[in-house]
C-alpha cells in the first residue's frame, strides 16, 4: 500500500533538529515505525521486540549503544528500561541534535521512563490514527477553531464530499485504508494482539476474556460520561478493577477521557469526565455495528458522530505537536434559566459538548448529527458568560450541513467536513 503522508511530519523534523532525542508514542499499528523510516531512512533501525536483543540491551546497555551508534531509531523501546540512563548520557555527551528517535506502543511505560531519565532532553510527540485530512492528503494543518478566520483558511483546500458513515465505520488505522483488507478480520487480529501484547504487560489481567468484555462495555458507552458502577455491574468486576482497566485503555491510546470544565463559580457543574474511543472503527467493531448502514441508522449513531468529531479535533491538535488536554473540555450542569417569562426561573440541565480554550478565550461547540440546525440549539453557551477570568468567544454547531453559515452574531454553523 502506498505511504500516506502524515500531517505531523514537519513537526517531527523540527523536533529532531532541535532536540537530542525525540519520542513518538501512540497506539499499536498506527504508523509510527513507517513514518520514522520514511523520514529518517538513512539511520540504523532497531526493533526492540526480539527477546535476545531486549536482554542484551537491558543487561549491557553501554555495549549495545556502542554497537548501535546514533543517529539511530529504537522501536518498542519500552521493553528496554536499562537503556534509558545510557541514552541520557549519550545525549549529554553529544554536540549534535537528532541522536535518538524513540518509539513505542505503550505510552504509559514510555512516559514513566522518559520522565525519569530524559527529562529536558526529549521532545515527546503523539501519533494518532489517520485523520480525515491525512486520508484525503489535504495539506491544511491548522488546529480546529470555530472562527471566521479558520473557516476562510479551511475553505481553500476543502476536499470533495465523501461517504461520512463509511469513513466513520472504517476508522483511521493505516492498514484499513486498503479496501482489500477485511474490516472484521483486521480488528479481530488487532484486538487479539492488543490483549496479548499490551494488556498482559501493562497489568496483571488474569483472564483476557474478561478484559475483552470490558472493552465491549466501554465501546458501547463512547461519548458518555464515565459510570464505573454501570460497567462493573455489566462485567461482574469491582470498581477498583474497572478503574484500573480504564486507565489501561487510556494509557495505551485506545480511549480519551475528556475532562469537565468546572471552575468554582459554576457550582453545579458535573465533575465526571466523558470517554471517547480514539478510533470509531475499533469502537464499531467492539460494539458489533458491522456495516456503515447499520451504524448510520442505529441507536448509537449520535454517539458515534460525536466521537468522530471529537477525535478529528484531537488529531488536528496532536498533529501540530500540541497537547490537546490543555485545550479541550466539556460542560454539563444544572443552571437557572428564564423559561416561563420575565422574572420566572427554573433549573434545567445544560450541556456544551466541547469547549476549546485558547489564550483565555472559551469557544463553545455543540455537535448535532443533522443537516439543519438553529441558534437555539446553542442556548447552553450562555453559561460561560458569567465567568470573570475567562471570555466567551465565537461558538459553533458542528453538523452535517453542506455549507458553513452564521446562525447568530457569535454562533457559526460548521459542516463536519471543515474540521
Amino acid at each position: 500500500m502506498e505511504y500516506c503522508k502524515r500531517a505531523i511530519e514537519d513537526v517531527v523534523r523540527k523536533a529532531d533538529s532541535s532536540f537530542k532525542s525525540i519520542l513518538v508514542s501512540g497506539a499499536r499499528q498506527i504508523g509510527k515505525t513507517t513514518m520514522l523510516k520514511k523520514l529518517f531512512g538513512d539511520r540504523t533501525y532497531i526493533l526492540l521486540d526480539d527477546p535476545f536483543l531486549v536482554e542484551t540491551a537491558n543487561q549491557d546497555p553501554q555495549t549495545f549503544l556502542q554497537l548501535n551508534k546514533p543517529p539511530v531509531i529504537l522501536d518498542e523501546v519500552q521493553h528496554t528500561p536499562g537503556l534509558f540512563p545510557f541514552i541520557k548520557i549519550a545525549c549529554d555527551n553529544a554536540e549534535q541534535y537528532g541522536q535518538f528517535c524513540l518509539s513505542g506502543s505503550q505510552p504509559l511505560a514510555l512516559m514513566e521512563k522518559t520522565s525519569e531519565s530524559l527529562a529536558g532532553r526529549v521532545c515527546i510527540l503523539e501519533l494518532s490514527t489517520l485523520s480525515q485530512r491525512e486520508i484525503n492528503q489535504d495539506p491544511f494543518t491548522e488546529p480546529f477553531l470555530p472562527t471566521q478566520e479558520y473557516l476562510s483558511a479551511r475553505h481553500q483546500s476543502l476536499p470533495p464530499p465523501t461517504n461520512l458513515w463509511e469513513r466513520i465505520h472504517r476508522g483511521g488505522y493505516p492498514a484499513l485504508q486498503d479496501p482489500h483488507i477485511d474490516w472484521n478480520l483486521y480488528f479481530g487480529s488487532y484486538v487479539a494482539s492488543y490483549l496479548e501484547r499490551d494488556v498482559r504487560s501493562l497489568s496483571a489481567v488474569h483472564d483476557l476474556s474478561d478484559f475483552r468484555r470490558f472493552m465491549v462495555a466501554v465501546a458501547a458507552r463512547t461519548a458518555q460520561t464515565v459510570n464505573y458502577s454501570s460497567i462493573a455491574n455489566e462485567i461482574g468486576k469491582d470498581l477498583t478493577t474497572v478503574k484500573a482497566w480504564m486507565s489501561i485503555l487510556e494509557t495505551s491510546g485506545i480511549i480519551f477521557r475528556l475532562e469537565p470544565y468546572a471552575p468554582s463559580v459554576l457550582r453545579k457543574a458535573l465533575k465526571t469526565p466523558k470517554i471517547f474511543f480514539r478510533d470509531t472503527g475499533l469502537a464499531a467493531y467492539l460494539s458489533r455495528w458491522l456495516t456503515p448502514e447499520t451504524l448510520a441508522y442505529g441507536a448509537m449513531n449520535g454517539a458515534f458522530f460525536e466521537t468522530f468529531v471529537v477525535s478529528e479535533i484531537i488529531k488536528s491538535y496532536s498533529n501540530r505537536g500540541l497537547d490537546y488536554r490543555y485545550f479541550l473540555s466539556y460542560y454539563r450542569g444544572r443552571d437557572r434559566k428564564n423559561t416561563a417569562g420575565k422574572g420566572s426561573y427554573s433549573s434545567i440541565e445544560s450541556e456544551i459538548d466541547l469547549i476549546i480554550e485558547e489564550n483565555g478565550i472559551l469557544h463553545p461547540i455543540a455537535i448535532k448529527m443533522r443537516p439543519q440546525v438553529s441558534a437555539d440549539m446553542a442556548s447552553a453557551f450562555t453559561v460561560l458568560d458569567g465567568l470573570e477570568t475567562k471570555k466567551r468567544g465565537m461558538g459553533a454547531i458542528i453538523c452535517t450541513a453542506p455549507q458553513p453559515g452564521t446562525l447568530r452574531e457569535n454562533i457559526l454553523q460548521i459542516p463536519v467536513s471543515y474540521i
